[in-house]
């Protein structure tokens, strides 16, 4: 019985990259106001990959479960220089099964990920993919340059659930990496093959492993409408990917039950060190009681750290679907056209 897999049969050089192509997974949630000028700038870039490597695309657009008209808009959307496919999702399942559900649905060999409110800069594809092609990198992800523009506490709150996800891991998360990223066709089909439902994306590109690069970036201005990740979206997952790639709370949960204890009978020896000097007995109530009520809120945070990872295993148990596709749809880019006039421009 194997227990690995070998994708070296699917290792891309710069003449064989091309003719894998290139699928652009697009998430989108509540983004009409903006899909179709993130549409038209995807469509401009396609038409520059195709000229400068003769790069096929397509985009996945996949609605997870919009409440104004996404879908409609997604549906009109022209097959202009890429094919165009729209998945909708039967309810919004969050971002990571959205993500997922454009992996699995993408058809050409390499795939790149990219949010739909226009922050990640399309122009920035073409690095991504120069690193793919030209350099050979099978991962190649994005990471914000600077956090100077937001919150001290968001800083520190991030800084610190990177130390913790990466406290004793073996492979690192690496700080402040988002989903834009660019997976080459070996890392597509090592992703694919790992079978948790509790995805967390960052860690899962990370952990495969293969030629990876770092390209930092300043992410553009919204270019409409605000965030839909609130302070508890982001704290559960925060909490997501921590559960799923670290065992640091356990370790965390150990360590100070071991401090605890060492506290505890390091007071417990002075107390019969002032005992046997003085015979004085020290008074028991308030000393039992903030006792008490320490261990017990510590036994709290414990037990409620270990049923985060039983709900895990009881959802991996439990092996639900991550989505359902209420539709699909598919527009095909005619490319015999699109030779015919890149050579009458050539000509003229």
């Amino acid at each position: 019985m194997t227990l690995g897999s070998d994708v070296s049969g699917m290792t891309t050089t710069a003449a064989s990259a091309a003719a894998k192509g290139l699928s652009i997974v697009v998430p989108v949630y509540n983004e009409a106001a903006g899909l179709a000028v993130l549409h038209q700038r995807i469509c401009d870039l396609a038409k520059t990959l195709r000229q400068r490597y003769r790069l096929g695309c397509e985009v996945v657009y996949v609605d997870d479960g919009s409440a104004d008209a996404t879908l409609s808009i997604a549906r009109s959307l022209p097959a202009d220089a890429v094919d165009v496919q729209v998945v909708s999702l039967s309810r919004n399942f969050g971002k990571e099964a959205a993500l997922m559900a454009g992996l699995d649905h993408a058809r050409l060999g390499a795939v790149m990920f990219m949010d739909g409110d226009g922050q990640h800069p399309p122009a920035l594809v073409e690095q991504l993919v120069r690193h793919w092609i030209e350099d050979g990198y099978d991962v190649v992800y994005t990471a914000k340059a600077h956090r100077d523009n937001e919150p001290f506490l968001r800083r520190v709150a991030v800084r610190g659930f990177y130390s913790l996800i990466n406290w004793g891991a073996r492979q690192k998360i690496p700080e402040d990496a988002g989903d834009f990223r660019l997976l080459s066709p070996r890392a597509v089909a090592a992703l694919r093959q790992l079978p948790e439902r509790n995805r967390f994306f960052k860690g899962l590109a990370s952990w495969i492993g293969f030629r990876q690069i770092r390209v930092d970036y300043e992410p553009a201005p919204r270019t409409h409408g605000v965030t839909t990740f609130s302070a508890a979206r982001l704290l559960g997952l925060s909490i997501e990917g921590v559960t799923s790639f670290s065992v640091a709370p356990l370790r965390f949960a150990s360590l100070l039950g071991v401090i605890l204890a060492g506290g505890a009978f390091l007071f417990g020896l002075s107390i019969l060190w002032e005992v046997w000097t003085t015979g004085k007995q020290v008074p028991g109530y308030p000393s039992l009681v903030i006792g008490l009520m320490t261990i017990g809120g510590v036994q709290l945070i414990m037990i409620g750290i270990v049923g985060e990872y039983i709900g895990k295993i009881l959802s991996e148990l439990k092996a639900r679907p991550i989505y359902f596709v209420a539709e699909h749809s598919e527009k095909h880019f005619e490319t015999g056209k699109a030779d015919d006039a890149s050579k009458r421009t050539a000509a003229e």
